[in-house]
């Protein structure tokens, strides 16, 4: 049976260029973990990614040992951010920015998988974001979408570009700013990073 690579069989929402286009996003699982502060000083945003990624690799080793189930690559970090409503987002007041940390999850991943993932995750090692971490069902619906290349400081720019060709193609913005981690900034230079931004519109 071939590996399931979700970045090319959902390729229009795990790819993008640096010219803004609207997609489509349907609802899809995810594993989430909620928090609040500058994403750069507080503790609890590196231990939702690393909570995040101990679940999610503990849950595709879990089914691949069963046999049952379709190997899989673990989808990109994933992040929503929003200030008090949530189409407000204030790029200078990171202090006040309050997040949605995330991994994609495959539609077998049942709510009992999930649970047993994250009992076995939780044993093996004391991460603090395990205990508040679920697996929810979320549909973004129709949204624009481009790509920044660049340091995350940067990205500014890109987002001023997304929300022009919003209000330009007839939409307002409605819901949470998205951003799809596509590199590893352990191991990828800071210019180089690639980062997809996405926001959800509405008419």
């Amino acid at each position: 049976m071939d590996k399931i690579d979700f970045k090319k069989q959902y390729k229009e929402l795990y790819s993008a260029k640096e010219k803004p286009v609207i997609v489509d996003v349907p609802a899809l699982n995810f594993a989430m973990v909620d928090g609040e502060g500058d994403p750069n000083t507080a503790p609890a945003f590196p231990q939702a990614i690393e909570a995040l990624y101990a679940i999610s690799y503990t849950i595709k080793f879990m089914l691949k040992k069963t046999g049952e189930f379709p190997d899989y690559s673990v989808p990109p970090f994933e992040g929503l951010w929003w200030m008090g409503g949530e189409d407000v987002f204030d790029f200078e007041a990171k202090h006040n920015w309050k997040w949605t940390a995330m991994i994609m999850q495959p539609e077998f991943v049942t709510r009992k998988i999930f649970n047993d993932g994250l009992k076995i995750a939780k044993e093996k090692k004391e991460l603090p974001a395990l205990w508040g971490m679920r697996l929810e069902k979320w549909k973004e619906g129709k949204a624009a979408q481009i790509l920044h290349v660049g340091p995350y400081s940067a990205e500014q720019p890109t987002i001023a570009v997304l929300h022009e060709f919003i209000k330009a193609s007839g939409y307002m913005l409605e819901g949470k700013h998205h951003e799809i981690y596509l590199s590893d900034p352990r191991k990828t230079a800071p210019e180089k990073l690639k980062t997809i931004i996405r926001q959800a519109v509405g008419k």
